[in-house]
């Protein structure tokens, strides 16, 4: 397999790049992880009914499911570095365009209980979050693809485990408290300093050395239709890929319906404000950081097949201790836990597909795998909302808004369940 990177480059200069890619992948997730709570927390002080807030956040989720296949193309035709800066600027100037117009919109209303108040903001926000959804849907599939043109194959899951650290410190820990720090502020600043993580990002990708373009092809397909069908039968033909996609994307789905539902949970069954809800998530951070640093020595101790099965199924449980939880620090511990066995299962269950799969179809394979994997995640965020809404007129609020986290262990107990045997056939 031939790829266009700087030829005779020594380990010294294939540490240099991988340092600039981690740390615009760190910048990223820094926005990514003040995003977390200046959206949904936006969204409730716009309107305090869950259906609605959910919608706001998922209007960055809708995009896996729109734009990931054609994505999937344009990692393949396109120079991944160049494609890269362009999503992390555009991202940028839609964070800034947002936060203005917050700015331009204080002091708010006090949020209406079952409608929204100031709809011309919240429409606005939700179009800027389909901008911003369309962006990071080209973005990420592009750089996982490119990682692999980055370190060797044999070091994958060495370099997945410290991207998954830099990801969840930024996304899951430092993000989130900043950004909860910021929204007691300020309330326009997280957008505000959204934007210039990603431009950072964006100089950072832009300073790597070399092509990084896709492996060169003796024949392309005649059209895009064709490109995409060849990633598809790759995922369908192999029985491996194939239980990955559904178990990851079953597994966001009920995870994404989880989490959104803390932010209620928090404010009015724990009587807690943004920064406890930001500690929370920072705490479940700490567990991400160490389940990337820590699942070098698993794979040491254990088969892959016998971590990913049980980082599967550790969720279930997780999501009923944060339902009976009294107060936040135990919701955080459990959040530890949560981001810590995800973690594990992601590094696994990536570094397997950047090995197996070529890298001239690496983008499209990604896409159709993201497609389904990413796109339940806006579908378990609005299935969370009106699962509350439902059980409120015959549980009571309290009641109704832990109703998701029953729903969720449900859900993840079913799909460690069919997949468990796969998982343990799949990884030998």
């Amino acid at each position: 397999m031939s790829v266009k990177v700087e030829t005779g480059a020594g380990h010294s200069q294939q540490r240099g790049r991988f340092l600039r890619f981690g740390s615009a992948v760190g910048l990223a997730n820094l926005g990514d992880g003040i995003a977390v709570v200046a959206w949904a927390w936006t969204a409730s002080l716009l309107t305090r009914d869950p259906l609605w807030i959910a919608l706001l956040p998922a209007a960055l989720r809708v995009p896996w499911v729109l734009f990931s296949l054609p994505s999937g193309i344009m990692a393949d035709r396109a120079d991944r570095k160049r494609l890269i800066v362009l999503c992390d600027i555009i991202r940028a100037c839609a964070y800034a365009a947002g936060g203005l117009l917050i700015l331009r919109s204080l002091p708010l209303s006090d949020p209406s209980q079952n409608g929204v108040e100031n709809m011309s903001l919240y429409a606005t926000l939700l179009c800027l979050g389909f901008v911003i959804g369309f962006a990071e849907v080209a973005r990420d599939n592009t750089a996982q693809s490119m990682l692999p043109t980055i370190v060797r194959p044999e070091r994958l899951e060495r370099a997945n485990g410290i991207l998954g650290s830099v990801e969840t410190v930024g996304n899951e820990m430092v993000g989130p408290a900043f950004g909860a720090f910021l929204i007691a502020l300020f309330l326009p600043s997280p957008f505000l300093v959204i934007a210039l993580a990603l431009l950072g990002a964006a100089l950072l990708t832009a300073s790597l050395s070399g092509s990084f373009k896709a492996a060169p092809r003796q024949q392309r397909p005649k059209n895009w239709r064709a490109e995409l069908m060849e990633g598809f039968r790759l995922v369908i033909a192999h029985p491996m890929l194939r239980v990955l996609v559904l178990v990851t994307g079953f597994w966001n789905f009920f995870a994404e319906m989880a989490i959104i539902a803390l932010v209620l949970h928090v404010q009015e069954n724990l009587n807690s404000g943004a920064s406890a809800y930001g500690l929370i998530l920072a705490i479940g951070a700490i567990g991400g950081v160490v389940g990337g640093l820590v699942v070098a020595p698993l794979l040491q101790m254990f088969s892959k097949g016998t971590l990913a099965k049980w980082m599967n199924l550790a969720a279930a449980p997780l999501f009923l201790l944060i339902a009976f939880a009294p107060g936040p620090i135990m919701v955080g511990a459990a959040m530890f836990l949560f981001y810590l066995t995800g973690i594990v299962w992601n590094t696994v269950s990536i570094s397997y597909r950047q090995r197996v799969v070529p890298d001239e179809i690496r983008g499209r394979v990604n896409s159709v795998y993201r497609l389904f994997a990413w796109g339940m995640m806006p579908l378990g965020l609005v299935a969370s909302g009106a699962i509350v809404n439902v059980a409120t007129d015959v549980l009571g609020r309290p009641a109704a808004l832990t109703t998701p986290f029953f729903v969720a262990a449900a859900g993840i107990f079913v799909v460690a369940g069919l997949s468990w045997r796969p998982l343990s056939k799949g990884f030998q």
